[in-house]
């Protein structure tokens, strides 16, 4: 903040308008009268010299950067506004990107804009300190009801692809309302238009702007809802962040595009609405893009099938005509051939797989009689073996330990069998 001079160091007005027309003491009735611009000049000369460097902290507002470069904007809290210019070279200079809302330090000169007679501050530095009273208002409310599902995309309705009935809910009297109808008469004919009007500012607007939002949805107008206004301040466009307004755009049954401000404002109907639309302009695009631009591209698609099926028979008609049944015959055969080829070379192929697999199997089958005929216990029995056992018992004897001196044993050889006792055992391993 800054300190104000000594009131005693500040040049009375009427002392300078008197210093102007002559320089002596004078009635002041007397005086001369002045014109306009020499009273501004006096008013821009007392301000100019005494308010040369001040800093100011308020809330930003209304944030307007022009093609030129500069950028104009408001100053505000609770009891008064500035208006603020930054020129071009201090703007490159800034190291955060200010927006409508934000509370900020602002450092330079009171100046006086003859051409409207209107003070204003000079901005050299500009300084972040945080969200403005009103901004913070909107974040806060913005978070719970985005933490109420009041945002979700879920909750989201298509705009229908194409509408016959569009109502549009903003002022009258406003430029959104002339943008809008503007927009659809180009780009769409046949397409019925309602215009419900209603404040778009004020403590009074969020009130009308539901009303309207209810009878649209009540008397089921249209088949798609514009809401809006054009552009303006943080503070102008607070009626479509009001959260009943909010809560009633996310409630309407009837698909709703927001349409508020120009493309860098928001507000929270935005979030809330099925769409959101930049400009009032670009919604009404949106609306009217689809009949419009679908005509246009079955005519395109129109116009390529007639011209590839158009080619297409062209083609066919010359080759007909260049080559006899006889030449057509042949090209037939040469175009069949590869794919007839292809068939021999196929049944050539399953053919010798056939005999392979055939000549793997019997090999197999050959290699597995050898093994059973190998394994097969009389086979082995005629090669001079024989099997032991202890009469009465069907247990072959692998061992002399399994015998005692007068056990009778049961032999069994190739052909025939014999019972003989055990006279004597011997355990050595042969």
């Amino acid at each position: 903040m800054y300190n104000l001079l000594d009131t005693s160091d500040f040049i009375h007005p009427i002392r300078i308008a008197k210093i102007k027309v002559g320089g002596y003491g004078m009635a002041m009735q007397n005086l001369p009268v002045l014109q306009v611009s020499e009273l501004t000049e006096i008013i821009k000369t007392f301000l100019e010299d005494n308010l040369s460097q001040i800093r100011v902290e308020g809330e930003l507002s209304n944030w307007r950067p022009a093609p030129s470069g500069h950028v104009y904007c408001t100053l505000k809290d609770k009891e008064a506004m500035l208006q603020a210019v930054m020129f071009k070279g201090k703007t490159l200079r800034l190291n955060f990107r200010p927006k409508d809302g934000m509370r900020v330090r602002a450092s330079g000169n009171i100046s006086v804009y003859a051409a409207r007679g209107q003070y204003q501050l000079i901005i050299d530095t500009l300084e972040e300190l945080g969200a403005g009273d009103l901004q913070a208002l909107l974040e806060e409310r913005k978070k719970r009801l985005a933490a109420e599902g009041l945002f979700d995309l879920d909750r989201k309705r298509p705009i229908p692809e194409f509408p016959t009935h569009v109502v549009v809910i903003t002022s009258p009297t406003g430029a959104a309302i002339r943008d809008v109808l503007h927009v659809l008469r180009r780009r769409t004919s046949g397409l019925r238009i309602s215009i419900l009007p209603a404040l778009v500012q004020g403590d009074e607007a969020p009130a009308a702007l539901i009303r309207q939002l209810g009878c649209a949805n009540r008397y089921k107008l249209g088949d798609v809802i514009i809401i809006g206004r054009g552009g303006g301040s943080l503070e102008d466009l607070a009626a479509f962040s009001d959260e009943a307004l909010v809560r009633a755009v996310a409630a309407s049954s009837i698909p709703v595009i927001s349409a508020v401000g120009h493309e860098t404002d928001w507000s929270l109907c935005d979030y809330a609405a099925d769409l959101r639309a930049p400009t009032p302009s670009a919604a009404a695009e949106l609306v009217s893009a689809s009949t419009t631009e679908r005509k246009q591209r079955y005519g395109h698609a129109r116009e390529r099938l007639i011209q590839t099926m158009q080619g297409r028979m062209d083609k066919a008609r010359l080759l007909l005509h260049n080559f006899s049944s006889e030449a057509l015959a042949r090209q037939f055969e040469r175009l069949v051939q590869p794919y007839r080829q292809r068939i021999d070379y196929s049944h050539e192929a399953l053919l010798n797989g056939m005999q392979a697999a055939r000549i793997r199997n019997r090999n197999r089958l050959r290699q597995a009689s050898l093994l059973l005929q190998a394994a097969d216990p009389h086979a082995i029995l005629a090669r001079g073996y024989s099997v032991v056992r202890l009469e009465g018992s069907t247990e072959a004897i692998r061992t002399s330990a399994q015998l005692g001196l007068e056990d009778k044993i049961h032999i069994s050889f190739a052909h025939g069998s014999a019972v003989a006792g055990i006279m004597e055992t011997t355990h050595e391993k042969l």
